[in-house]
């Protein structure tokens, strides 16, 4: 099992900058890919960043250039930095783990969400 455990996010006007954090504990082999992740109200959820364990890196055509993320293999975190935040961006952002549990045994793992609201 894996937990993650998010933090950051609030509120903030547009054009400001916030960063998101998350870390990973539990029992597992390696954490393949961690990512972003977010959900607006009656919208699906979509992938704003990602970075494999050997640094590929993932954009959503809508944060390239503004979000930038970044991980650190060894303490198993992620974390997003948001700058020039237009409203738009407002949702809500999951932390992901693309998680090898054990040989042959692959599983995807969520945080709890943390939310992000931009004021115009």
């Amino acid at each position: 099992q894996v937990q993650l455990v998010e933090s950051g996010g609030g509120l903030v006007q547009a054009g400001g900058s916030l960063r998101l954090s998350c870390a990973a504990s539990g029992s597992f082999f390696r954490i393949n890919a961690m990512g972003w992740y977010r959900q607006a109200p009656g919208k699906q959820r979509d992938l704003v960043a990602a970075i494999t364990s050997d640094g590929t890196l993932n954009y959503a055509d809508s944060v390239k250039g503004r979000f930038s993320i970044s991980r650190d293999n060894a303490k198993n975190t992620v974390s997003l930095e948001m700058n020039s935040l237009k409203p738009e961006d407002t949702a809500v952002y999951y932390c992901n783990a693309d998680t090898t549990i054990r040989y042959g045994v692959r599983r995807d793992y969520w945080g709890q969400g943390t939310q992000v609201t931009v004021s115009s």
